[in-house]
């Protein structure tokens, strides 16, 4: 049987070979004026090293095409029929990366119109000396949806095109099985220790550490509710979260669609070594959500929402007034200084006032080096992933500028973001391509604190963005891969009986 599959398989690599286009340059090409067209929009940008091949899909004119690709005393070809669709081999576009680290990329397209040759005018793809964390963690989710179903968190290999998942849940409807996953975070850009949230049926926190999977119930008597938004501590078994009560809510006529606010939020932190949790800030006339650690672990970061006209109200009368007045919800960028040796925090601390000037801030990240803060900024609220005003803000911590970053963001939502552990990229999820789906995309941020055009999450097949319906949603990237099953994760989540209940105990009295 093994010789029958070995001819089989040396047939078929025989076939694929025949079929492949042979890519040579043409001679003769006539030198034309109009800029070739192609997707995904990979002309004149920043990429890292250590990224997979940037295969394109001309949209210009023509029967056939070639592409060349030279620099570092290198160059590849690839040839495509009718589609357009030039993909580089992964060997060669590996060692001409290596030789052009540092160096530009000249990219040239060659079209067949009418049965001759054409040479559009090139364009420059620079490769950074610093290279990108392998590895981007996403959730894939449907933008709208009612149903937790055929929804996952995956890892992809941001070197080549493999997709690892996570975890998944039902792939089919089943109301006793319905349960949905959400809010991945890593401690310090690495996998070993791990989290994510587990709504519905089977509903807890999971928690990783090293080889170790255990679910955890993260609410008490004393919290407002479930821990929701997480935040590791960069070097400490302690988590910082928010705890949220959110509803949704679908508009009839409005270009944003969804809303996610908040009816009251607070926030928690938990001592994964103890099991203890506790309340950092319990306030009835502030909504605090979206911690984030400074990198040396002193600071911690939050969005709050200074809301007295919601004080004492009945749940009811509270629920109406915000769904009447969630326009009008600002938040502010704060900031809490910690004592890791106490455990104790000290007084907010105001870092980025935006309600003052109109607009609201979510999502603070602070960059590894502690210069940057990066957050997203839009007109209300502080759920921006539906908000086609949200674009990507810098505040510099040193000199006190805030800015947008204008080469990175688009006309449309750019929201969720995180950054590489150098701080030479950032990754976050944008709707720019149809204003429905979300994907992934990439920019380099310069040492000068400037964002540079940001690039889709390439694919092997280029048109894979075009085709594919589901939003990429979390973008998160780590240095190393998950070590932790599927099995292993679906093992910790069913297991309900041994899901652990937490102790609330005070900061400072753990």
């Amino acid at each position: 049987m093994n010789k029958y599959l070995l001819i089989l398989a040396a047939g078929i690599t025989l076939l694929m070979a025949a079929c492949q286009r042979k890519a040579e340059i043409p001679a003769n090409a006539t030198a034309v004026a109009d800029t070739v067209q192609i997707y995904p929009d990979y002309r004149d940008i920043i990429i890292p090293p250590n990224i997979a091949p940037l295969n394109i899909r001309v949209t210009s004119p023509g029967s056939d095409f070639v592409a060349a690709i030279s620099g570092g005393g290198r160059q590849i070809l690839a040839a495509a029929g009718s589609d357009g669709k030039l993909e580089f081999e992964p060997e060669a576009w590996k060692e001409l990366l290596t030789a052009a680290k540092g160096k530009t990329l000249t990219v040239e397209i060659y079209a067949k119109r009418d049965g001759n040759w054409v040479k559009h005018p090139a364009y420059a793809i620079q490769v950074a000396e610093e290279p990108i964390d392998r590895y981007l963690s996403y959730r894939l989710i449907e933008p709208s949806y009612e149903l937790y179903r055929q929804l996952g968190l995956y890892q992809r290999d941001l070197e080549n095109f493999e997709q690892h998942t996570i975890y998944e849940n039902n792939r089919t409807f089943d109301e006793q099985e319905n349960h949905c996953v959400n809010c991945h975070n890593f401690q310090n850009f690495s996998t070993g220790r791990m989290l994510f949230h587990v709504r519905a049926n089977h509903g807890g926190t999971v928690l990783v550490d090293g080889q170790k999977v255990e679910k955890y119930k993260m609410a008490t008597d004393s919290t407002l509710g479930n821990a929701v938004y997480p935040a590791w501590h960069p070097t400490k078994k302690l988590i910082a979260f928010s705890s949220n009560k959110t509803g949704q809510a679908f508009h009839l006529r409005n270009n944003n669609k969804v809303e996610v606010v908040d009816y009251g939020s607070d926030l928690l932190l938990f001592d994964a070594e103890r099991g203890t949790i506790a309340n950092i800030l319990k306030t009835d006339d502030t909504f605090e959500t979206f911690p984030a650690w400074s990198p040396d672990g002193t600071r911690l970061y939050y969005c709050s929402a200074y809301v007295p006209q919601f004080r004492d109200m009945e749940e009811q009368a509270l629920t109406d007034s915000i769904l009447r007045f969630y326009d009008r919800i600002r938040y502010d960028v704060m900031y809490l200084p910690f004592d890791a040796a106490t455990g104790s925090f000290g007084t907010p601390q105001p870092v980025v006032e935006c309600a003052a000037r109109g607009k609201s801030a979510a999502v603070p990240r602070v960059s590894p080096d502690g210069r940057f803060l990066l957050y997203t900024l839009g007109d209300y609220g502080q759920f921006h992933i539906w908000h086609h005003d949200c674009d990507l803000w810098v505040k510099n911590l040193e000199t006190g500028e805030e800015y947008a970053l204008a080469e990175a963001n688009s006309p449309d939502v750019d929201s969720y973001h995180g950054w590489s552990s150098n701080g030479r990229w950032i990754a976050f999820a944008s709707r720019r391509l149809d204003g429905n789906y979300s994907r992934a995309f990439i920019a380099y941020f310069d040492a000068e604190g400037r964002a540079h055009k940001a690039f889709l999450l390439p694919q092997r097949d280029p048109e894979h963005s075009l085709l594919f319906t589901k939003s990429y949603n979390v973008p998160e990237l780590s240095r190393d891969r998950v070590s932790i099953t599927p099995e292993q994760f679906h093992e910790a989540i069913y297991a309900d009986d041994r899901m652990h209940t937490v102790r609330y105990a005070p900061t400072g009295k753990r």
